[in-house]
């Protein structure tokens, strides 16, 4: 152990010997040179003129050395002072740079502050020291005094540079508690900036995403705006009115869709895209999606994008399409984020490939999964098509040799294996599995979703029943458990009443949500109210093509006579997953033929 030591002491006694020789090198290097610009030459002579004199004599040369050794000491108020004394008397930005991290490391923000703005007093062409001193003050919660010095930081700057330190803003500002404060304060520091024509839009941006971290949504829809009207090509508010799209719908959607009439930027017609498809406008987003192709061919993420929602509105030949291209871009790509869209791809083809039956083409496309990619996602595609070939134990061990590295993953993979037993009419071991989670994460609402899930294909209603109320009253905000338990009554045509209110406050947290709809749509069925079936059951099978949906439209469809519209939609379903549970019992219940 004295060995070890003894190397320990020797590398600290380099580390100061180091740290001691390189802010002597820093004050040779700017003090070195003459302080006034230097004359014209004269005619050369012989005789060569003496080096220039630095200001590192051996009186500073000491005084360093001491304001170290008395930071190693224990003592770094005594050499912060004397760093600071040096830093002053040569002012050289390292040293200021010196005497303000060993306020820091001291936890003397006042001494740190003092330090920075003598920095910012002796060289005041140097832009660090604002840095410093607005950190230091938004740390000590000075947040008026940190917009003034704010303001002097993005004035000093050059034009050049000031709005990528304006749009960093909402960052430095995150650690100020009283949001509505820290919003006030930056839009009046931003006041200059707000009326310049180059600076407008960066620092309308600025405020409007401050004003949406404070809660103030009008006032952040009107920044939007603002940032808009200042320059309709800059693309930070159009970025802001994305972020605002779902809260602030009826604004913020004309805005968006005036600016994608347009060009715009392909990251920000992707984005938009999204948000349609979450509202949920899929034909409108695969209008953006097709553009976006057409006019950046190069693009690899609206290529997979276009793929995955095509695929999940069942056009499956033009889905494999777009994510062929996909694959192509991304494996010709050095981008390492290129190869996460590379795996989702690959897993969709070959999800796609084993739908329609092409076996050994499915692990064709499962075999160029990159070696990184998710793990879990990627047993459960191999699992899912090894149980297709019917081999179940072999897909089953997949599953159980996950590795998982933490609680998020370990939970997943429980997940998955649920999920699996549980298509696989293996209920007891899930619930066996999934209690065994649960004694672990009593707590985890996602493994209590996938409980009550097990709980009602086992018929054990009250369990399913109790395990939904208590998601109801831990997330009161999250619409699933409240349809899950609606649909569940409705299903076993008990309580419709009530069955209706849950599913009614489901669709209140989730308007657009298509299974929602289903549900509501089978409540109406059960309480004989035909025609309100048939046209919420339409509208989320148009919306979300899935089989389940389509054994109730046709369903519906049958009892109302329209046997042969019923007919198409059951095979239609047929298409999307010919093993649905609900859709082979409804045909069979009807002794329907495909």
């Amino acid at each position: 152990m004295a060995h070890a030591s003894g190397w320990l002491d020797y590398d600290e006694d380099m580390k100061f010997w180091f740290r001691l020789a390189l802010i002597s090198s820093c004050v040779w290097s700017a003090w070195a040179q003459p302080a006034t610009p230097a004359q014209a030459a004269p005619a050369p002579t012989e005789d060569k003129a003496p080096p220039p004199q630095s200001v590192l004599d051996a009186a500073l040369f000491y005084q360093l050395l001491m304001g170290e050794l008395n930071v190693r000491s224990g003592s770094p108020g005594s050499g912060f002072s004397i760093i600071l004394d040096a830093a002053r008397k040569t002012r050289d930005p390292a040293l200021f740079q010196r005497a303000v991290d060993l306020a820091l490391q001291s936890r003397s923000g006042e001494s740190a502050l003092q330090a920075a703005q003598a920095w910012k007093s002796a060289v005041p062409e140097n832009t660090e020291a604002n840095r410093y001193i607005l950190q230091i003050l938004l740390a000590l919660n000075r947040v008026d005094e940190a917009g003034k010095a704010l303001s002097v930081s993005i004035r000093e700057l050059p034009a050049a540079e000031q709005n990528a330190a304006i749009a960093s803003v909402p960052r430095v500002f995150a650690r100020v508690q009283d949001k509505k404060t820290a919003a006030d304060t930056v839009e009046k520091a931003l006041a200059a900036a707000l009326k310049q024509s180059s600076t407008a839009a960066a620092a309308w941006t600025t405020v409007g995403r401050m004003r949406r971290e404070a809660g103030q949504l009008a006032l952040a829809v009107e920044a939007t705006r603002q940032g808009r009207a200042a320059d309709a090509s800059a693309p930070g508010p159009l970025i802001l009115a994305l972020s605002l799209a779902n809260a602030a719908p009826t604004e913020m959607t004309p805005l968006l869709a005036q600016a994608m009439e347009g060009a715009a930027q392909p990251e920000l017609r992707l984005g938009y895209a999204r948000h349609l498809i979450g509202l949920p406008q899929q034909a409108e987003a695969l209008q953006q999606l097709a553009r976006l192709n057409a006019e950046h061919p190069s693009f690899a993420d609206a290529w997979l994008v276009h793929g995955l929602l095509l695929q999940e509105t069942g056009k499956l030949a033009e889905a494999e399409q777009k994510l062929r291209q996909h694959v192509k871009l991304a494996q010709a790509s050095q981008d390492k984020e290129a190869q996460t869209g590379l795996a989702e791809a690959l897993m969709a083809l070959a999800q796609m490939a084993q739908r329609q039956g092409q076996l050994s083409q499915a692990e064709q496309w499962l075999a160029q999964v990159p070696a990184d990619a998710d793990p879990i996602k990627l047993a459960s595609r191999r699992a899912d098509l090894l149980t297709q070939q019917g081999r179940l134990e072999e897909a089953r061990q997949v599953l159980a040799q996950i590795k998982t590295t933490n609680t998020e993953q370990a939970t997943r993979k429980t997940l998955v294996q649920s999920m699996w037993l549980r298509e696989n009419k293996r209920l007891d071991e899930a619930h066996t599995l999934l209690k065994q989670a649960m004694t672990e994460q009593p707590q985890n609402t996602d493994l209590m979703s996938e409980m009550a899930m097990v709980s009602e294909k086992l018929k054990r209603f009250d369990e399913m029943e109790s395990v939904l109320r208590e998601l109801i009253k831990r997330k009161p905000e999250d619409p699933q458990a409240f349809n899950a338990l609606g649909y569940s009554l409705a299903d076993r045509n008990i309580r419709l009443d009530e069955a209706r209110q849950l599913v009614t406050q489901a669709l209140k947290l989730a308007p657009d949500d298509a299974y929602i709809q289903d549900s509501l749509g089978w409540v109406a069925f059960r309480q004989g109210q035909y025609a309100q079936a048939l046209q919420l059951l339409q509208t989320a099978f148009k919306v979300r093509p899935d089989a389940e949906i389509a054994a109730h439209l046709g369903e519906v469809l049958w009892v109302m006579g329209q046997r042969q519209e019923a007919g198409a939609v059951w095979r239609e379903g047929l298409l999307l997953k010919a093993d649905n549970d609900t859709l082979v019992e409804t045909m069979k219940r009807f002794q329907f033929k495909p």
